[in-house]
Order: structure tokens, then C-alpha cells, then sequence
């Protein structure tokens, strides 16, 4: 459950019962009631009890904290939608979750409501000179622009993809979502107590059925998403408090009559986003990837990463390939030349003076050390039993890895940089 369906659902009951109460207003029912506070106290009720339906994920918490906090602010006859509000909300939701700042769904949420709110202002200026039956579109079509523009960075950061149709995907379903799923689905809810939710339901499913077939039509376009390879671990921050800065140095650098010190602070946010892209684009990613119980072993070469094996520590391969920016399978990515030997026993050429091992099944740790030489990296899927103390080779086995959980390892001049998951190197023996 994300914003937008929750804020389609209040604003719809917002809506809606505004409009009823100002009908009621007209022939003189209720004269002099704050119908646009009723209609806001009733529209965050209809929030709550989609909060308690769903189930309270820390999504939708985000969610509705957000919405009732804008609608709120209309009980509170403040603007509701202000950067002043999204940073309420934000304080909110990272005192009750402070963990939710380091999430994919925080991030976006927040990235994509601010950059629309940016966008509201100049909107509103324009919005009047348009033809009437124009606005609709265009602003589905700027809101989802902009939306997808600031989440897209966040998207591929986490999720090491890129969605290339996700404006045209936007533009076939959000109509349907907003006229049809969502007051469906609340004049069904308003219905089933009496037994007539049927027809509402049955619209609702038009809706959701035609939402199914966009994404299945977009999925199926060539080019619909491109990896993307995982950034390093300071660009996230490094954008994060660039966007953050140019935001608040240029809304304020707009307001000030002399802008020295705020223009300083834009050039440095720009310069930190600047930055953050270039640390992206220029990253490296590890030359050798070793899985945490030794059963896998990736090796990156000039066409991707290819893996010791085509079959067996599927999850594991998957990640790495997702966040090397790579779309082969396993399969695909062990078929690319780079390992020779037998299916238990693999190697493959690292640089001119090493050499990569990989042994699997019954004996492995056995014939590890039976291969353990100088200028040799070893990886088992069983202990190796009977290593010297300063072992010759590079070698790590479920026990060692246990220590360190999964390893890269760069090759440099001076010789192999070890890089482990927990932080620390794997204990010689």
C-alpha cells in the first residue's frame, strides 16, 4: 500500500463529502459549518480504518502518517501542502521508526513528495492558461515526470534496476486507479454492511484487472528495465544531503533579497550531487566474490561475472549479478569462459602469478589442501582439515568463512585485498 493509494483514498472521501456538505450548504441544510473541516476529520477516519485493514506495515504507516498530517493541517487552517508538512511527517515517522530513514520505501516517499510539492507552485501558475480539458493530462503527465526523475536514482540504488516505461505505465493505470479502483473500493466498503458491495466490487476488478494487463504490456516491452551496478556505500548520503541542500539553499535563496551565504550552500549541494554521480559511474566492482559457505565463487572477467558453477547457491549469484548491474541467469553466467576443470573441481586464471580453485561435494576440503600453493586462492565446501599455521595459499573453507560471512577480494600490486562482510579477515587456520 503505498502514498498515492492512500492519499487517492482519503482525497477521495475528502472530496466527496465536501462536495455533498457544500450541496447541503446550498439549500440551506447546515449554514455555517466548516464543511471543508468536517470533510477533512472524516477523511482522516477513512484513512485510519485503511491503516487498520491493511494490516499497520511500517509502509503504510508512512503512508498515513503523511495524510493526516496534510489533511491536519487543513483542521489547523495552515497550508497543506508546505515542505514545512513533509518535514513534520518525516520527524513523526523517524521518531516512531527511526529505522525506516535507511529504507527503500522512506526514501522514495519522501523524495518523490518533495520534488512534487517543488513542482506545485510554478504548476499552479500555469495550470490557468491551459484549456480545461488539457490539465488533467498534463498534470498526470508532469506529476509522474518528476516523480519518477526523483525516485529513480533512490530505485536503482537499492534495487540495482531502472524501469524505462514506468512514465507510459503511469499514464495508462493511475487514471483508471483514481476514477475507478479507489471510489469503488470505498463505496464498496461503505455498502457490504447491507449486502450490496457487489456492483462496486465488480468495477474494482475492472480496475485491477486493466492495472495487471498495463504491467504485463509494459514488462513485456523491449528495454523495459536496465540494471544498474550497486553504488558504493557514500553516494547514497553524499546525494541525500546534496538534495537536501540545493532544496532548502534554493527555496530560500528564491525569498532572499541577498543571497550570498544560500547561494554558497546550492553550489555545494549541487557539487555533492555532482559528486555522488561521478563516485557511481566511477566504481569498481570486486574482481572475486566468495559466498559466505563456500559454495559459490564468482569471478569477474571483460563479458560479467562468471560463476564456478551453473547450479547451487542460486540466491547468492542472483545478488551478486543483480548488483554487479548484470541480467544473466546462472547458467548463463557460468558458460562465459573463465573456469576449466571438472564440476567439483574448478579453476580459473586471476592475473599472471594467481590462480582461483574451487572445490565442491564429498572430499573438497581434502583436495583443497592437496592444491594449497603459494600464489593460490582455495575456497571448500567442506573443512580443510590439516592446514599449517601460515597456509601457503589464500584459502577459505565454511569454517573460516564463518568468521567473516561472504568475501571479495580485489587483486592489487602488493597482492590480494580482502574485503569481508563482517569486517573481519578469516583466521589463517
Amino acid at each position: 500500500i503505498s502514498g498515492l493509494h492512500m492519499g487517492m483514498l482519503a482525497g477521495f472521501v475528502y472530496g466527496a463529502l465536501r462536495m455533498a456538505l457544500v450541496a447541503a450548504q446550498g439549500i440551506g441544510m447546515i449554514c455555517g459549518w466548516p464543511v471543508h473541516k468536517i470533510a477533512a476529520g472524516a477523511a482522516i477516519a477513512a484513512a485510519s480504518a485503511y491503516l487498520w485493514l491493511s494490516g499497520g506495515g511500517v509502509a503504510t504507516e508512512r503512508a498515513f502518517v503523511m495524510v493526516a498530517v496534510m489533511l491536519g493541517a487543513i483542521l489547523a487552517d495552515r497550508r497543506a501542502i508546505s515542505l514545512r508538512t513533509v518535514a513534520l511527517a518525516a520527524t513523526i515517522i523517524l521518531i516512531l521508526s527511526p529505522e525506516s530513514l535507511i529504507s527503500p520505501g522512506f526514501q522514495m516517499s519522501f523524495a518523490a513528495t518533495i520534488a512534487l510539492i517543488l513542482t506545485y507552485g510554478p504548476w499552479s501558475r500555469l495550470a490557468p492558461r491551459l484549456p480545461f480539458w488539457l490539465r488533467p493530462l498534463l498534470m498526470l503527465l508532469v506529476s509522474s515526470f518528476v516523480a519518477a526523475m526523483a525516485t529513480s536514482p533512490l530505485a536503482a540504488a537499492h534495487f540495482n534496476r531502472m524501469a524505462q516505461y514506468g512514465l507510459l505505465a503511469n499514464l495508462l493505470a493511475v487514471p483508471v486507479m483514481g476514477t475507478l479502483v479507489m471510489p469503488a473500493g470505498v463505496i464498496a466498503a461503505l455498502l457490504a454492511p447491507i449486502g450490496l458491495a457487489g456492483p462496486a466490487l465488480w468495477i474494482m476488478g475492472l480496475g485491477t484487472d486493466w492495472m495487471l494487463r498495463v504491467a504485463e504490456f509494459v514488462a513485456g516491452l523491449d528495454g523495459a528495465v536496465t540494471a544498474v551496478a550497486a553504488p558504493p556505500a557514500p553516494v547514497l548520503p553524499l546525494m541525500g544531503f546534496g538534495a537536501v541542500a540545493a532544496v532548502l539553499c534554493w527555496r530560500r535563496d528564491l525569498a532572499a533579497s541577498r543571497p550570498g551565504p544560500l547561494a554558497v550552500g546550492l553550489v555545494a549541494g549541487l557539487l555533492m550531487l555532482a559528486g555522488s554521480a561521478a563516485l557511481w559511474l566511477t566504481a569498481a566492482r570486486p574482481q572475486i566474490l566468495i559466498a559466505a559457505e563456500g559454495e559459490a565463487v564468482g569471478l569477474m572477467t571483460p563479458s560479467g561475472r562468471a560463476v564456478s558453477k551453473p547450479s547451487g547457491g542460486s540466491f547468492i549469484v542472483r545478488t551478486w549479478l543483480l548488483e554487479d548491474g548484470d541480467t544473466a541467469t546462472q547458467e548463463e553466467s557460468a558458460a562465459r569462459p573463465a573456469w576449466q576443470g571438472d564440476r567439483r573441481d574448478r579453476q580459473a586464471v586471476v592475473t599472471a602469478d594467481w590462480q582461483v580453485l574451487h572445490f565442491t561435494g564429498k572430499g573438497s576440503g581434502r583436495r583443497a589442501l592437496a592444491a594449497c600453493r603459494p600464489n593460490r586462492i582455495v575456497v571448500a565446501s567442506e573443512p580443510i582439515e590439516g592446514l599449517p599455521e601460515v597456509p601457503p595459499c589464500l584459502a577459505f573453507d565454511p569454517r573460516r568463512l564463518r568468521q567473516s560471512g561472504a568475501v571479495s577480494i580485489d587483486m592489487k600490486t602488493e597482492g590480494p585485498r580482502i574485503t569481508a562482510a563482517s569486517g573481519r579477515r578469516p583466521a589463517p587456520n
